[in-house]
């Protein structure tokens, strides 16, 4: 009797330290409608630690092929997208800054060789010098392999969070983590049931202080439909909270992926394949109007959105 009444104020005790509270209060709402929201597929979001610079990126649903693209902000406002100076060749994706800014972290499917051919994602990083983003370079064998890795998300210590299917994994798809140490990565190890399952779990956005993780999981009992997000928090002890169902305030029937909490732990943005179809039924329209509908948000494709977030 004394063992088991220490386990349950064991597990209180976690329940309080881990699971504080994470609140959303009001309904998603599209993140800059006609400068990033346009219709095509924009999806993943990154910002630069002064909240002054936007990485994020355009994909062709049909071939894969992606881009990542940037928007500044300036004293006249956000400038118009351009191409990122490292992306515009290979398909590339997932942009992440680091938590100084210095580097962004992403996923590309780019040779490893000037000589060679496209291959799987792999993780690669570049550094800024002199205001200049460097030649990429490969994360190397102990964070990629001969299969994808998706979604990078870098803390202050240097630990990287990656998408990955590997031997030692969990599920079918699993939220991996490589620690940093001695200016090495060490081999991956998958995170444990707290936050992995026997189903998939991806896009992993963890904080620069390694303390909340965000991910979606596709597969649940719980899940909506084409994959939800979900959050565990970190107790002062290390261990991640049972994963926490984001509910219907964000989630929907369709693909939430995409992550991103702000700096400053008031918003998050997330990708959504959320559609507006239903609204087509609610009167006659021309041919014009239905053809206006395809090229706008909420046509289906994806979708960044953005919501007020606190935990």
């Amino acid at each position: 009797m004394k063992y088991l009444i220490f386990v349950s104020l064991s597990v209180l005790q976690f329940t309080l330290e881990a699971q504080k509270s994470a609140t959303v209060t009001t309904a998603p709402a599209l993140f800059m409608p006609e400068k990033i929201a346009t219709g095509n597929y924009e999806r993943d979001i990154t910002f630069s630690p002064g909240m002054d610079e936007i990485y994020y990126t355009i994909q062709d649903q049909k071939s894969g092929y992606a881009q990542i693209v940037f928007i500044k902000k300036t004293l006249k406002g956000w400038t118009l997208p351009q191409t990122a100076s490292f992306s515009g060749k290979y398909s590339d994706m997932e942009a992440s800054f680091s938590p100084d800014g210095n580097k962004i972290y992403f996923a590309s499917n780019r040779p490893l060789t000037v000589e060679g051919e496209v291959k799987d994602y792999d993780i690669w990083v570049t550094e800024r010098k002199n205001g200049v983003w460097q030649t990429p370079t490969n994360l190397g064998t102990n964070v990629n392999s001969p299969q994808d890795e998706f979604y990078p998300s870098v803390g202050k210590s240097g630990n990287i969070y990656f998408t990955a299917t590997r031997k030692n994994g969990i599920g079918k798809e699993d939220i991996h983590m490589c620690k940093f140490e001695n200016g090495m990565y060490i081999e991956s190890v998958p995170l444990d049931t707290m936050v992995n399952s026997t189903k998939y779990e991806f896009n992993a956005f963890v904080n620069a202080d390694e303390t909340l993780i965000v991910f979606t999981s596709y597969g649940r009992k719980d899940d909506m439909g084409g994959g939800d997000l979900y959050y565990c928090l970190k107790s002062p002890k290390g261990n991640w909270s049972k994963a926490i169902h984001m509910n219907d305030k964000i989630n929907s029937t369709k693909l939430d992926y995409c992550p991103y909490v702000s700096n400053d732990k008031r918003t998050l943005y997330f990708t959504s394949e959320r559609a507006t179809a239903s609204q087509l039924y609610s009167k006659t329209k021309s041919l014009e109007e239905f053809k206006s509908f395809l090229t706008k948000p909420g046509n289906g494709n994806g979708d960044i959105y953005s919501v007020p977030f606190t935990w």
